[in-house]
């Protein structure tokens, strides 16, 4: 059984910083491609950034620049820093794989960012 949780979220200012982390149980993690998701509130579930199991980072162009995808193989976590903080940027943060598997996703962290 595989279980993704995520944690760091929090409300910030617009122009700040958070960390994100997704800590992977189970018999996922290396050599799965990992993504970060977010879902704004009357918004389809998104892809913001993915990693391979050999570190090659793909971004969508919305937080290019600002955000840093990365993994730790030997404690099965992914993390999201995430800079330069917009309003837009507000949602529930989520970890799946890439492609993304129903049965895995998690709670999800919520982050809010005030204008």
């Amino acid at each position: 059984q595989v279980h993704l949780v995520e944690s760091g979220g929090g409300l910030v200012q617009a122009g700040g910083s958070l960390r994100l982390s997704c800590a992977a149980s189970g018999s996922i993690f290396r050599g799965f491609t990992m993504g970060w998701y977010r879902q704004a509130p009357g918004n389809q579930r998104e892809l913001v950034a993915r990693i391979t199991s050999t570190d090659i980072t793909v971004y969508a162009d919305s937080v290019k620049g600002r955000f840093t995808i990365s993994r730790d193989n030997a404690k099965n976590t992914v993390y999201l820093q995430m800079n330069s903080l917009k309003p837009e940027d507000t949602g529930v943060y989520y970890c799946n794989t890439f492609p993304r598997r129903p049965e895995y996703w998690g709670q999800g962290t919520q982050v809010t960012v005030s204008s």
